[in-house]
C-alpha cells in the first residue's frame, strides 16, 4: 500500500488515542463480568492491519491475553481476541486443556427464551439490547441505498456499508452457534438527477458478501429470486434500448434479486442441530412438505404495497423460515418494514423479534398484531418503545 494511501486509511481511523482504545476494552471486559480481577496493559496500534492491541492483565501483572479492535469501525474482533474462557482458564491457573473438555461437554444446542418483541427505532442500538446467541434465525432485506436522488439518507455509499456492517456486526453477536443468516438483496439503481447525468447501477449484494465474511460468516447459497417477466418494466430499464436499437445501449430489464444464504462459522455440522436439538418434538413437527424448491431458482410474483415501496413477498419469507429454521425458533428481521418476516414467523409456528424505525410502518405492524387472528399472538409481544393505548388494550382480549 503507498502512503499515500494508508494516510487515507489511518485519517478513517474512529479510534485515535490509548484511552479510547481502553474505554471500548473496559466495555468488553464489563461484558464477561471480569472488570474486577482483569487490568490493561499499553495499548498499541498496528498499522499493518489497522487495529489496536490491548493486552491483558491479572492484577499482579501476569499477561493473559490481548483485546483486538478494528481501528476503523470499534468493533471488538472477536476471531482474535482471547475468549472468555481462556480468560478465566488462565486467570484460575488451569491449564488450556481444561476448556477443551468443557467444549466438548457443551454439545446440546442452546434453546432461546425470547419473547415476540416489536421494536421502533435504530436497529443497530436496539440489537445490543437482545441478549448473545438468543436469535436462530435472520432474515431480512436492507433499506435501499438512496435511491432517489431528491433523497439521500446517506452521505456516501462507504457509510451506508458501514451502517450495514455494523448491524450484520451485532446480528452475528445474537445469532445461535451455526444457525442461518438469509438477506434478500439486489442492485440498486441511482437515478439521474439531470439529463446531463447518466444514472449508475451499484451491485449491492458483493459489497454485502465482502461484508458478511468480514464478519465471521460463512456462504452457503445464492438464490434467485425470479419475479415474472415484465415486473421490472416499470423501472425504464431497458426502454430505451427497446426504441432504438442501437448498440451499447442494451440494458436487461431486472426480475431477479438475490437471496443470500450465510452461516455463522461453527465447527459442528448442521446434522449436530437436528440430532442435538433440545426439542425432537419441534425437529419433527418442522419437516418439509413436498413441493419445496428443489433448485435455487424460486419464482415468485412481487408483493405490492400502498404504503411501503419495497416490500418482499410473504412466499418469500414463508420459504425461507420453513428452510432454515424449526418451530418455535426465534426470527430476526432488524429491517421490519410493514412486519411480513414476523407475520409469516407467526404463522409457522415461530416465535419473531421484528425492529423498525419508521413510525408509519411500525403504526401498520402494530394494528396488524393487535388485531390478528391467529391465536392468541397479540397476548404475548413485547412492545418496545411502542406505546399501547388502553383501548388497544382491550383489543388484545377480543380474539376467538
Amino acid at each position: 500500500m503507498s502512503r499515500i494511501n494508508k494516510k487515507i486509511v489511518k485519517d478513517s481511523y474512529r479510534i485515535t488515542t490509548t484511552k479510547e482504545a481502553k474505554n471500548i476494552s473496559l466495555d468488553y471486559v464489563k461484558s464477561l463480568e471480569l472488570e474486577n480481577v482483569v487490568t490493561f496493559g499499553l495499548p498499541e496500534i498496528d498499522d499493518r492491519f489497522n487495529i489496536w492491541r490491548v493486552p491483558l492483565k491479572t492484577k499482579d501483572g501476569a499477561t493473559i491475553g490481548e483485546i483486538v479492535i478494528d481501528a476503523i469501525t470499534t468493533f471488538i474482533d472477536l476471531s482474535k481476541t482471547t475468549s472468555k474462557d481462556l480468560l478465566e482458564n488462565r486467570i484460575l491457573g488451569r491449564k488450556d486443556t481444561a476448556l477443551k473438555k468443557k467444549k466438548q461437554q457443551a454439545s446440546v444446542p442452546k434453546v432461546s427464551f425470547l419473547r415476540n418483541t416489536i421494536g421502533m427505532g435504530d436497529s443497530e442500538e436496539l440489537l445490543r439490547e437482545l441478549p448473545s446467541e438468543s436469535v436462530d434465525l435472520v432474515f431480512t432485506s436492507p433499506p435501499y441505498y438512496n435511491a432517489k436522488p431528491e433523497y439521500t439518507e446517506y452521505l456516501s455509499y462507504e457509510e451506508y456499508l458501514l451502517k450495514m456492517k455494523k448491524i450484520i456486526h451485532e446480528c452475528a453477536r445474537v445469532l445461535n452457534e451455526g444457525r442461518f443468516f438469509v438477506i434478500n438483496v439486489s442492485p440498486v439503481l441511482i437515478r439521474r438527477a439531470s439529463r446531463s447525468e447518466a444514472s449508475r447501477r451499484i451491485a449491492v449484494p458483493f459489497d454485502f458478501h465482502r461484508l458478511f465474511i468480514e464478519e465471521g460468516f460463512e456462504f452457503i447459497d445464492d438464490i434467485i429470486w425470479m419475479k415474472p417477466e415484465g415486473a421490472g418494466w416499470a423501472t425504464g430499464r431497458g426502454r430505451r434500448f427497446a426504441a432504438d436499437r442501437n448498440p451499447l445501449q442494451y440494458k436487461p430489464v431486472p426480475v431477479t434479486e438475490y437471496v443470500l444464504v450465510y452461516r455463522k462459522k461453527t465447527d459442528k455440522l448442521i446434522d449436530w442441530l437436528i440430532r442435538k436439538h433440545p426439542d425432537q418434538e419441534a425437529v419433527k413437527a418442522s419437516k418439509i412438505a413436498d413441493g419445496y424448491e428443489v433448485t435455487n431458482v424460486w419464482k415468485i410474483p412481487p408483493a405490492h404495497c400502498k404504503e411501503h415501496p419495497a416490500v418482499f413477498p410473504a412466499e418469500l419469507a414463508e420459504k425461507v423460515i420453513s428452510y432454515y429454521s424449526f418451530k418455535n425458533d426465534v426470527v430476526l428481521d432488524p429491517f421490519g418494514g410493514t412486519g411480513t418476516t414476523a407475520k409469516a414467523a407467526a404463522m409457522l409456528g415461530r416465535r419473531f423479534v421484528l425492529f423498525e424505525m419508521e413510525p408509519k410502518y411500525v403504526k401498520l405492524i402494530k394494528k396488524y398484531f393487535i388485531n390478528a387472528a391467529i391465536g392468541n399472538i397479540g397476548l404475548d409481544i413485547n412492545w418496545v418503545n411502542i406505546p399501547i393505548a388502553k383501548d388497544e388494550t382491550r383489543n388484545l382480549f377480543d380474539h376467538d
